[in-house]
């Protein structure tokens, strides 16, 4: 065994951009997509809400994720605010943490015209694909506003910065 005086997966050209991505940090989300056998959902920071007429949430999403797949095919989603208490689920539904049964087995949830929706969230937005471009090497998608449910924020928020979970 071999003592490391640093740590040894770190990169050691790291990506400026990306140290600079992870001191902005944001609020965690849940994106769900799909029916039944279809069902999916990632975990998602990398979001914004652009307020007008038609207001819009905009997403980075990995190409490659079911859930990409599924909102392309189903044109549909939901997207939740997490709270402290939702980090393991962070974890399961982000592929970083095991999830036995998948991740939906981890948390109650309902089905809404939009595709599943985490039971304990109060906060959340029913979303129809407007359109999607490649940005980088994600997906950005601009998904217009259906519906919204706006709930109390007792419990403490979910947020993401510099790798680790933080309570807002």
């Amino acid at each position: 065994m071999t003592i490391h005086t640093s740590h040894p997966f770190a990169d050691p050209t790291p990506d400026p951009a990306r140290r600079f991505r992870g001191r902005v940090g944001g609020a965690v989300t849940l994106w769900t997509a799909g029916d039944g056998a279809t069902r999916s959902g990632l975990t998602v920071t990398s979001l914004m809400v652009a307020l007008g007429p038609a207001a819009t949430v905009l997403g980075l999403l990995d190409p490659d994720a079911d859930l990409t797949a599924e909102l392309r095919d189903g044109g549909r989603a939901v997207v939740q605010l997490l709270a402290w208490p939702d980090r393991q689920l962070a974890e399961a539904f982000a592929g970083t943490a095991p999830a036995p049964g998948g991740p939906f087995r981890q948390a109650a949830f309902e089905q809404t015209p939009w595709g599943p929706r985490l039971a304990s969230a109060t906060t959340w937005a029913g979303l129809s694909l407007a359109d999607e471009r490649e940005v980088g090497w994600s997906v950005e998608v601009a998904c217009r506003v259906e519906h919204v449910e706006v709930g109390d924020d007792e419990r403490p928020a979910l947020l993401h910065r510099r790798g680790r979970f933080h309570q807002g």
